[in-house]
């Protein structure tokens, strides 16, 4: 049965090709949706993005018809109308200063005057949707850039896999072992555990990169160390291999706090700067993090950009404070030569950037939309390692399924210049180890 939907402002502020998402169902936009979405459409982020491409929209539809009595959004689609609502039709109790009462309102009204159809309210707001509930009115949720059901279907680039004993032995004596795909699914550039049918203290670790590939040994630290950092577990060993693989160019690295993924792609960002190798290595390295504050905002900060961004890369400051302090080299020499640049991520478009290793810190604060624009800048020879915790996410737009991280790590999951590992124990102190625990 053909339905009649009623979209909340959220919708459009979450995705503005929302109208297009319906099939052949009907579409009504309260007026006051208008006027919320009017308050936002000049703000500088992704947000006042889909508030005027939405404007736009809708102002094309205008131009093939009237938008009070319906526009066809197109082919094969329903029909567009823009409506108020009935002043009988507010509820007992309900103050018509809150907008979310005026789209409830709106909705009843089209609930009346259509009885034959269904009318669906489609909001993100959870409180909208009990009181759209308490009133009869049937809801649904929006998530069109939920890449996944929940954080823990996230892709964590490991895997154990049983296998039989005597294979475990050739592949630690060089021999080549190849997996089929009856073995299961693998992903290019994930890690495996094999573990013996047998005994199952009997392990090897390896990278798998294809069916038709052999196994790869993920690289031994036990007798050498990155910048005086040796991996304290295996997830930190894969992503140190991960992130001095030079066949690799894009690596996310998901972990709750201390986990050690900031600290880890610093320093091979170092490493691979500071002390390159004869068939690896860039030329700078260029960190950024998305300007998102925790708790209420400070407002504007003073002075030139580099000291605008320093409140916020504080934490990759004080890693390369650790790291160069112990070389017994002075930080802001490395600043000042361009080695070691900052950039705010406000000014990246347009730009490309070649022979760099990049940083993106706290990238679970990302839009899909400003993932794309920063990872669409990587130019030749150029490394990028997007590190987050999915957990702590600070953008009120987002969530643990939604974020650009998230979505960065299931896109690129199926493809080998790209490899992602989730970190799950934390090192930096018992403390903090507790605390992301059970806090």
């Amino acid at each position: 049965m053909k339905k009649t939907y009623v979209l909340d402002t959220n919708v459009f502020l979450t995705n503005a090709n929302a109208i297009f998402e319906f099939k052949n169902n009907d579409i009504v936009v309260p007026l006051k949706v208008l006027d919320e979405i009017d308050k936002h459409k000049k703000r500088q982020d992704g947000v006042g993005l889909h508030a005027r491409a939405t404007i736009r929209i809708l102002d094309n539809l205008r131009n093939k018809g009237n938008l009070h009595n319906g526009v066809r959004i197109g082919r094969g689609k329903g029909i567009l109308s823009v409506r108020g609502y009935d002043v009988e039709d507010v509820p007992p109790g309900c103050d018509l200063q809150s907008a979310d009462n005026e789209i409830v309102a709106t909705a009843i009204t089209e609930k009346k005057h259509k009885t034959k159809r269904k009318t669906i309210v489609v909001t993100r707001d959870i409180n909208m949707r009990v009181k759209c509930d308490s009133l009869g009115i049937p809801t649904e949720d929006y998530a069109p850039n939920r890449i996944v059901a929940n954080e823990r279907k996230l892709y964590t680039g490991f895997k154990e896999h049983l296998i039989d004993d005597q294979r475990i032995d050739q592949f630690y004596n060089g021999e080549d072992i190849i997996l089929e795909k009856e073995d299961g699914l693998f992903y290019p550039n994930q890690y495996i555990m094999l573990v013996s049918s047998s005994n199952e203290k009997k392990t090897a670790l390896a990278m798998f990169q294809g069916y038709d590939k052999k196994l790869c040994k993920v690289l031994d630290f036990k007798n050498s160390n990155i910048w005086g950092l040796s991996p304290r577990n295996k997830e930190q060993a894969f992503t140190l291999d991960l992130l001095l693989n030079k066949n690799i160019s894009i690596v996310t690295l998901i972990g709750k706090a201390g986990c050690g993924k900031t600290l880890l792609a610093i320093a091979a960002g170092l490493e691979q700067v500071l002390e390159p190798s004869e068939d690896q290595g860039f030329k700078k390295i260029v960190i950024s993090r998305p300007v998102q504050p925790l708790g209420k905002d400070l407002g504007y900060l003073p002075g030139t950009m580099e000291e605008k961004m320093r409140p916020w890369l504080m934490p990759i400051q004080d890693n390369i404070d650790f790291l160069l302090n112990g070389k017994g080299k002075n930080i802001s020499h490395f600043f000042e030569d361009g080695t070691i640049q900052v950039e705010a991520l406000t000014y990246i478009r347009g730009r490309s950037i070649s022979n760099a290793f990049i940083i993106i810190d706290e990238a679970q604060n990302l839009t899909i939309h400003e993932l794309k624009t920063i990872i669409t800048r990587v130019g030749e020879n150029t490394k990028i390692v997007l590190t987050g915790d999915v957990e702590q996410i600070d953008n009120v737009y987002l969530d643990a399924t939604s974020n650009g991280l998230s979505y960065a790590v299931e896109k690129f999951k199926k493809h080998d210049i790209a490899g992602h590992i989730t970190l799950v124990k934390g090192e930096r102190s018992k403390v903090a180890t507790l605390a992301s625990k059970i806090l």
